[in-house]
This record gives structure tokens, sequence and C-alpha cells, in this order.
């Protein structure tokens, strides 16, 4: 009787447990939001260098085979469009995932520096007062990059700063690029990403499951973004919000799985 007892209580121990596996799991899809339907750019806007917000220019940014493409076969030449993609609203405390690859498009007129190099802009200005002629939005990247040369590493996950500082170990950081301590990816590799940034605006970049890189509090500062409106630099200003975009500079490259859970 007492091993039947032991046997029935540990039984349901063992249901109880997981039950509440299965409610956790629930909850936590539960909480993802999709940010890309899969089908259309439903809840995004596009603003191109030289381009008022929403003229999505040679259609650059298209939905094919449920992936976002940066594509550039209606282009005659570059003409320093740099583009952004950005979700329609902005987000402070959140965990974000998605996933990239480049693909063989090369526009040779973009900068050298932008061959496979892409990334997603957050906690970026409003899209609404981004200038008709600004290069960039002021913002903080997580930059995309891949092998270039075989053999030589090149990290992805790096942390870009248009218009932006951060900190390090307690350090206001002024370089441009902070880089990562990531692997090296091929170009056509689909790569996951992942984006951290808590209520204390301590911020995480991980790829492919490895963390590679944290720093903390943004703030505006450093080179004005070309075209701006010099009033939106305010030199030790704290960034905790903004928006999310995706990034277009000359060189083709894919999103897919694009998700997000506040933490707020």
């Amino acid at each position: 009787m007492r091993l039947y007892k032991m046997i029935f209580g540990f039984a349901i121990v063992l249901t109880f447990c997981q039950c509440q596996q299965l409610k956790n799991q629930k909850t936590d899809k539960e909480n993802w939001q999709v940010l890309f339907n899969g089908k259309n750019l439903a809840g995004w806007v596009v603003k191109f260098n030289h381009h008022e917000l929403g003229d999505n220019y040679a259609n650059t940014f298209r939905v094919v085979d449920s992936v976002i493409q940066v594509n550039y076969d209606g282009y005659t030449e570059f003409g320093e469009r740099f583009g952004h993609l950005f979700y329609h609203k902005p987000f402070s405390a959140y965990h974000l995932k998605f996933e990239y690859r480049f693909t063989e498009q090369w526009m040779d007129e973009a900068p050298i520096h932008a061959y496979r190099n892409s990334g997603i802009m957050f906690h970026s200005q409003d899209p609404k007062i981004i200038l008709k002629d600004q290069k960039w939005p002021v913002a903080v990247e997580f930059q995309f990059l891949a092998e270039e040369t075989e053999g030589e590493p090149r990290h992805t996950g790096n942390s870009c700063s248009p218009g932006t500082h951060i900190h390090k170990d307690g350090k206001l950081i002024k370089q441009h690029v902070v880089q990562s301590s990531s692997k090296t990816y091929k170009w056509n590799q689909w790569v996951k990403g992942e984006l951290i940034v808590d209520k204390q605006s301590n911020i995480t970049h991980i790829v492919e499951g490895d963390t590679v890189l944290q720093y903390s509090n943004p703030i505006i500062g450093g080179r004005a973004i070309v075209g701006s409106d010099p009033a939106m630099l305010v030199d030790g200003k704290a960034i905790s919000s903004g928006f999310i975009g995706l990034q277009a500079e000359g060189q083709g490259v894919e999103f897919r799985s694009i998700k997000i859970k506040t933490l707020d």
C-alpha cells in the first residue's frame, strides 16, 4: 500500500510538472509577436536617402518566397540610396529574433565597406522625422558581416553607432564599430541573430545561440549624420527606445523569421 501511494504521488507530481511545462510553453509562445507575416510588408514603412517616406524605390524591399528581400534588379545606379525598412511602432525593452543571409547582388557604386554588410537598426529615431536627404537614421546598429576573403575572420553581430555612442564595461565608447566575438559565416548561409534590450538599457547581441557582445546605455553623440536635423543631435541624451529598421546599403540581403517579445 505504501509503495502504491508513493507511485501514485509521484505520478501526480510528474503530471503537475508536465502541465506547468505545457502552460509555460504556451505562455512563452503567446508572448512572441511576429513582425513579418511572411506574405507582404504590412506594418512596415520604407525610407530611402533622397526619397520621401514611403517611397519604395524600384521595389527594393519586397517579399519573395516568404522572405524580405533587399533586391537591386530595378536599379541602373545606386545613387547613395541608403535605405531602411522600419517597423511602424517603437519598442523599448524587448527580445528580438531574426534570420538573415546575403545574396550575390552588389551595387558597384556603393561604398566598399558595405560589401557583404548589412544590419538591423534599433533605438532609431522616428522614420517620420528622418529628412529626405538624410543618409542614415540616428540609431544603434546590430551589424551583419559575412566572409569576404576565405580564411580571414570577419565577425558578425558587431555594434555600429551612427550619431550615437555606447557604454561598455562602464566606459564611454566613441568608436563607430565595436567588434563582437562571433565566428565567421559564409555569405549565403542563413544566420540566426538575437538582440536583447532590458529595462536598464543593457544590450546583448547573440549569434547562433552564442552571446557575442554586451554593452549598455546608448546616447546621442559623435559625427552628425549627413543631411540630418541638427536639433536631433543633442550630445549625451540617453536613448532608451526607438524604431527597428532593416538595412539596405547596396548589398543584396534577405530577412526572415522576425519576431519580438517585449520585456516590460
